[in-house]
């Protein structure tokens, strides 16, 4: 297992969940999510088998020896099975926040789209908030699943802001949201 320099534990958990440092052989399944959830992603085009490769051996495989590397990727797991990835990312070290990035399995994402949320959040908050001392986490969404919200504020996030047409997407101008969460929530 890769680790993370940065970091002095690798693992996080809750009940049968867990994060751990972002799995090679994860890579395959993480791109077939993406492709087919490309509609709520920063994702201009679908990902080849070449190009996540070429992102797992050029700017993944750096990540685990910087010394504050821009975002903290990982395998989520449920007891061993990889059900999704995700992580801090545009990390910014000297104000202590960063966004929250989570993608689960496209099968999991209708029958527990919210549990898992659930359990990755109580993951991921460890991590942030615990393991890094974190000020902020926040979600930066397009504003079109509202099952995410109704997740996110279960878990004590809040909508900090609101951007109106700020994104293009399936041929029209949508709003993102911001949900965010603080260190003493």
């Amino acid at each position: 297992m890769s680790t993370y320099k940065v970091l002095n534990n690798q693992k996080f958990s809750n009940r049968e969940y867990s994060i751990i440092p972002i799995r090679y052989e994860d890579r395959m399944a993480i791109l077939k999510w993406r492709n087919e959830q490309i509609y709520h992603l920063r994702q201009i085009k679908p990902l080849t088998t070449e190009s996540q490769n070429k992102y797992f051996d050029e700017t993944i495989s750096d990540l685990f020896d910087q010394k504050l590397p821009k975002q903290l990727l990982f395998s989520f797991l449920k007891n061993k099975e990889c059900i999704g990835y995700g992580g801090l990312v545009h990390i910014n070290w000297t104000d202590k926040n960063a966004e929250i990035s989570f993608i689960m399995n496209t099968h999991h994402e209708k029958e527990s789209f919210v549990s898992n949320w659930s359990n990755f959040l109580n993951c991921l908050e460890q991590l942030a908030f615990k393991e890094l001392n974190f000020h902020k986490i926040f979600v930066y969404a397009f504003d079109i699943r509202p099952k995410l919200y109704k997740a996110l504020e279960a878990h004590g996030y809040f909508l900090d802001a609101r951007l109106k047409d700020h994104c293009f997407v399936e041929g029209e101008f949508k709003e993102v949201v911001i949900y965010s969460k603080l260190i003493n929530q």
